[in-house]
């Protein structure tokens, strides 16, 4: 009988620190952090930008500032022109085939003067000044424009026609593109070769 009793005892024992000792062991299973691989992280891999999408992507940026910028012309638009088609006042001197009367810029019709900056250009200027100091000046306006100025065949008083005077004087070439050769009689023997700077533009509107 004692040893029945023994073996309960003892079996109640064994399966009481089984039980206890099971839950312990879960719980550290439970509480174990799974280690994770490199494909469960999925880290993309380092790349390095070539030149072309830099460049491209440069070129995007340029363009969308470009278009949020506005857009300015060149020169301002031309004055319009008055139904007379006729100007007459004291004359601005802006270069030697520009001046200006009342503050509307006139280019003047048929000849080609050179710019300030090239040579000749300060010559031209000044001879125009002296045709037209102190006189009044009469222009003809042809109709047509030139960038922010009307285009005319400017006179002093007496009818001498101002264009022509300084195509006499060898400062400035007749502009035969727009002027179909009206005043290349009137053109210095050599004067070509002296201008040649800038002679070869005046196929083109100025």
């Amino acid at each position: 009988m004692e040893v029945i009793i023994v073996a309960v005892v003892l079996a109640a024992v064994i399966a009481y620190l089984v039980g206890a000792s099971t839950p312990r062991r879960n719980a550290k299973h439970r509480h174990r952090p799974a280690a994770r691989t490199n494909r469960q992280r999925k880290i993309p891999p380092l790349t390095r930008p070539n030149e072309s999408s830099l460049r491209s992507q440069a070129e995007r940026e340029h363009a969308r500032a470009s278009k949020r910028l506005p857009q300015r012309p060149d020169h301002a638009p031309p004055p319009p022109i008055p139904a007379s088609r006729k100007l007459v006042g004291r004359a601005w001197v802006i270069d030697g085939d520009t001046i200006a009367i009342d503050r509307i810029k006139i280019r003047l019709a048929g000849i080609d003067a050179p710019e300030l900056d090239e040579p000749w250009g300060q010559k031209s200027k000044w001879a125009m000044v002296n045709i037209c100091k102190g006189k009044t000046i009469h222009v003809d306006l042809t109709g047509e424009t030139s960038y922010d100025r009307l285009v005319g065949t400017c006179y002093l008083p007496d009818g001498t026609d101002i264009g022509a005077e300084l195509i006499k004087a060898g400062l400035a070439l007749d502009g035969s593109y727009f002027s179909k050769g009206k005043y290349l009689h009137l053109e210095p023997e050599g004067v070509r070769q002296r201008l040649r700077f800038y002679g070869l533009k005046q196929h083109r509107s100025r």
